[in-house]
């Protein structure tokens, strides 16, 4: 009996000096230490992807211009207001093209040609009448047309030779606005949105076929003389037109009487990579001193591009847009937009431009 008691007290006292050796050993910290819980790895900050760049694949065929999306829409070619109450007009930096012609009374009228630009809610105005040889300069680019009043000789190209024009006095009201800041008649406008709806609910062909320029290849040189300035000469002194390049930008910047010429929507300057200057036949046809241009014959031309300019010809080539040719061969545009002034070959072409 006692040794049974002695073998029992034995095998706790074992069993007490286990488990205290238990409880004191470990990783050699104090007991009291709490053991640190593992700690997760930081993964570095993700590195935002860059955009992918926009792959430019067509071509605009005004200005040369490439672009993420087809430049397939018919152009719309605007009749602008340039009487000096209507300056700055809004819209005509959006324009791949524009045109500057002699109105009655040694006043000028734009032309201004719209295919490319995705701006189709900017206001584009003020808008004016429309003359037979205007309808000509839109026709060559098989645009609609758009305008507020005309001639009667135009009405009758209109009404009865089938056109596409949208008239805001006879057939097209609804699709342009008067604004309260001018005062009638430099206060009417519209948007290119508003103006192909017009066509759209006129039924007017969209899919013509965009005539194209020729452009030269990107980084290829100008030949000419030197000419960084241009001044053309109007009959009237609200009319003085001039250009100064900007090498920085490769552009043409345009002052009217000696200020920059600027679009009221954004105040940018006008700016164009190729202004053409073209002499034209004139014809005055009555008292008010409205006007006969001919742009069929051809003649004497002068294309600056880059600083420089060279003297060619220009004619009405069989796709009947007017081109530049020089010993034979079309001269090509800086891929951009073109300015043409065209002026009277009377008393002679020379006369009204100075360069240098």
């Amino acid at each position: 009996m006692g040794s049974r008691i002695r073998r029992a007290w034995l095998v706790s006292l074992v069993i007490l000096l286990v488990f205290v050796s238990a409880c004191s050993s470990g990783s050699g910290k104090n007991a009291g230490e709490a053991a640190p819980s593992p700690t997760l790895s930081e993964e570095p900050e993700a590195t935002p992807s860059a955009e992918p760049t926009p792959e430019l694949s067509f071509t605009a065929p005004l200005t040369g211009l490439k672009r993420e999306t087809d430049a397939a829409a018919r152009p719309v070619a605007v009749m602008v207001n340039n009487l000096k109450p209507a300056r700055p007009q809004s819209g005509l930096t959006n324009a791949d093209v524009v045109w500057e012609v002699l109105a009655e009374g040694g006043i000028t009228r734009l032309v201004a040609i719209f295919q490319s630009t995705d701006k189709g809610a900017d206001a584009i105005g003020p808008i004016r009448s429309i003359r037979p040889y205007l309808i000509d300069i839109g026709e060559s680019y098989g645009a609609i047309l758009a305008h507020s009043g005309a001639s009667n000789d135009a009405y009758d190209i209109l009404q009865h030779q089938d056109k596409p024009y949208l008239d805001e006095i006879s057939n097209a009201g609804p699709y342009f606005w008067r604004s309260k800041d001018r005062k009638a008649p430099h206060n009417l406008y519209s948007e290119l949105d508003k103006l192909r709806a017009g066509a759209e609910k006129k039924g007017y062909r969209s899919d013509v076929t965009v005539p194209a320029y020729t452009f030269a290849e990107e980084g290829a040189t100008a030949s000419g003389a030197a000419a960084s300035s241009i001044q053309i000469k109007f009959l009237l002194k609200d009319y003085k037109v001039s250009y100064e390049y900007d090498a920085a930008s490769g552009l043409y910047k345009r002052l009217v009487n000696d200020e920059p010429h600027t679009d009221l929507n954004n105040g940018e300057q006008l700016s164009a990579a190729n202004v053409v200057v073209l002499g034209a036949n004139h014809k005055t046809l009555d008292d008010v001193g409205r006007l006969s241009v001919d742009l069929h014959a051809g003649g004497s031309a002068l294309l600056f591009q880059k600083g420089k300019v060279v003297e060619c010809e220009w004619v009405r080539a069989s796709d009947n847009m007017v081109r530049l040719m020089k010993d034979g061969a079309e001269l090509p545009f800086v891929p951009g937009k073109t300015f043409f002034q065209v002026v009277p070959n009377t008393p002679t072409f020379a006369e009204h431009v100075i360069y240098g």
